[in-house]
């Protein structure tokens, strides 16, 4: 029986239907989810009631499973470790955080346009979220699809943008909403990375713009300048005809492609309203410079 797959819009965003992913899935089956995720770059399957092995089950299908968190765990302890990542407002007893506690000061840079782990050299391949409660008021999830940006720019700029190399960097995004109390951990571990500007989509061939908020400059430019370029083209991304707004249903699934999809957090009252999330992370094969045979300095 093959999956339903309803589109959002032609080619970006899909609702994901007849399908259980409690259960193991049948190779044919997941490579039909796996074509329309080439296609979508965000898929999203309601009506999942998920364990956390379950969860991680699916996940790991895509690829190696990411397993490093940004924040130190004894600096800022929460509710998961290894594989899952805690979306939540919850600290790690479950209740909800306090309104100057250091998880939610670092995750205000989530409100920012980003693609997950592009501060690592090795960056991510796609997220899997998961929703066990939400807020009855805001909370939603903005998506752009970063490939149709680029294809909506004018000659001219591809070829300007043709090889170039940002600097992506965890303390970029944070430092614009005010945190940079990052440790000498987290100073270690998560040094300033390189990664395109634009990079090839090896599954279908298709050109993206790769720009985040995490990306702080651009080799090869005066500062003020390459920072200027980065925020134009975020700017030009999240443009209404490339962007689609989520509103989160309780036990929905929701994956998105991290090398050609941005994406951001809206508002809700996180000191009121219990939001629970939990999200695996797929790691790419190799940084993106690499991968589009750009040599860059380690």
């Amino acid at each position: 029986m093959s999956i339903a797959i309803y589109p959002v819009t032609p080619n970006f965003t899909a609702e994901i239907g007849d399908i259980d992913l409690r259960q193991p899935l049948a190779d044919e089956v997941f490579e039909e989810i796996r074509q329309a995720f080439w296609k979508y770059a965000v898929l999203v399957f309601p009506g999942q009631d998920l364990t956390l092995d379950q969860h991680l089950a699916f996940s790991a299908r895509f690829g190696p499973v990411e397993n490093e968190r940004t924040l130190d765990p004894k600096a800022t302890p929460t509710r998961y470790g290894g594989a899952f990542a805690d979306i939540s407002n919850l600290d790690a007893q479950g209740k909800i955080w306090g309104e100057s506690s250091r998880q939610r000061m670092y995750k205000l840079g989530n409100k920012l346009w980003h693609t997950d782990s592009s501060f690592k050299r090795l960056p991510s391949l796609c997220s899997l979220l998961y929703s066990r409660s939400i807020a009855p008021i805001g909370g939603h999830t903005y998506f752009a699809d970063q490939r149709a940006a680029y294809d909506a720019l004018p000659d001219e700029m591809k070829q300007k943008l043709q090889g170039l190399v940002a600097e992506h960097c965890i303390a970029h995004s944070r430092q614009r909403n005010g945190f940079s109390e990052f440790n000498e951990d987290e100073k270690k571990r998560l040094p300033p990375v390189p990664q395109m500007l634009v990079r090839t989509l090896p599954q279908n061939g298709r050109k993206s713009l790769f720009v985040a908020s995490h990306a702080g400059r651009v080799f090869g430019m005066p500062d003020a300048e390459g920072r200027a370029l980065i925020d134009s083209l975020i700017a030009h991304a999240t443009q209404p005809q490339f962007t689609y707004v989520h509103r989160w249903r309780s036990n929905e699934l929701i994956m998105w492609d991290n090398r050609c999809t941005l994406h951001r957090g809206g508002d809700y009252d996180d000191l009121r309203w219990v939001r629970d999330m939990q999200r695996v992370t797929i790691s790419d094969v190799a940084n993106s410079c690499e991968q589009e045979g750009v040599a860059v300095a380690a």
